[in-house]
């Protein structure tokens, strides 16, 4: 089959792609700034409707996955029309070329379409984003819902793993304790922070059994970002006293974010191959591809 992969430099994306030509798929890895290490290279600026109409119409996949958007929540916030355009009018023009191709499209979207109020979202409760990155990415669902092909809208949670650019979450807390740095990490939000890897599979799985509808691909635990660091410094026997809780309204956004946006993952653990992970058994892959010396 014939991918197209937005985002494909990404942290998400770079994953995506690698597992796609592992298995054979023919994969056209679409950047804007950062050539990315697997699949065709294959320039897309989001920004550029007409260059999206003449890739997407000249390679003619017969899979869309569509990872790239604005994720910084606090530039959507500032600058709320460049995250209309990314993350919504794209979104809308990609649907439309998937409607002239025929194609399944499979759209990434956040736990943050949801306010907080609740957690453990199923995927049919009602979204009620409370800050710009969630509007917008919740307005690219509403546009993915009117394409007329088949089409899958993916909600997933505090992505981590590795990339060459982009550090993420347990690497970070690693880093820091080791230079005895002090860490404030909110203890009163929760998510559900998902394994890149996991993910990917999960994606995967949709994607080539034509799955439609709403999928939450996330982890499978419930945790505050406090107690996932100190979870990762247990298992690094690593110094917990440079871990200091703080609770969110102590921090200085711009942007709101929901106090407890974990997804519920009943659906994809019941239909899916690949399950979604428990945040331990997650961290343990994740921890076990470096050496000792890392941590020394």
């Amino acid at each position: 089959m014939k991918y197209v992969v937005t985002g494909s430099a990404g942290l998400i994306g770079n994953q995506l792609v690698s597992d796609l030509e592992q298995s054979g798929q023919t994969v056209y890895s679409c950047y804007n700034k950062h050539k990315p290490l697997h699949g065709i290279p294959t320039k897309l600026d989001l920004l550029n409707l007409k260059e999206i109409s003449n890739v997407l119409r000249k390679l003619q996949p017969d899979v869309i996955i569509h990872l790239a958007a604005l994720t910084d929540v606090e530039k959507c916030e500032s600058e709320p029309n460049l995250a209309y355009l990314i993350n919504t009018k794209a979104t809308e023009h990609i649907v439309k070329e998937t409607n002239q191709i025929g194609c399944f499209l499979t759209y990434l979207s956040t736990d943050y379409v949801f306010d907080g109020k609740k957690g453990l979202y199923y995927e049919d409760d009602f979204p009620n984003p409370l800050n710009q990155y969630g509007k917008t990415k919740l307005e690219g669902e509403k546009a993915v819902e009117h394409c007329i092909s088949h089409w899958s809208i993916i909600r997933t949670s505090t992505p981590f793993g590795n990339h060459l650019i982009k550090q993420t979450f347990p690497l970070w807390i690693i880093e820091n304790i080791k230079k005895n740095n002090m860490l404030n990490l909110i203890e009163d939000q929760f998510t559900t922070p998902t394994y890149v890897p996991n993910l990917t599979k999960m994606i995967i799985d949709v994607t080539t059994n034509n799955l439609v509808g709403y999928f939450h691909l996330s982890g499978s635990t419930r945790i505050s970002r406090y107690s996932f660091a100190k979870m990762i410094a247990d298992k690094l026997n690593l110094d917990k006293s440079f871990l200091k809780p703080v609770k969110m309204d102590m921090m200085q956004w711009k942007a709101k974010r929901p106090s407890d946006s974990s997804l519920n993952v009943s659906k994809a653990n019941s239909i899916l191959t690949q399950k979604p992970l428990p945040i331990e058994q997650s961290l343990d892959e994740y921890l076990s591809q470096f050496t000792d010396s890392l941590y020394l």
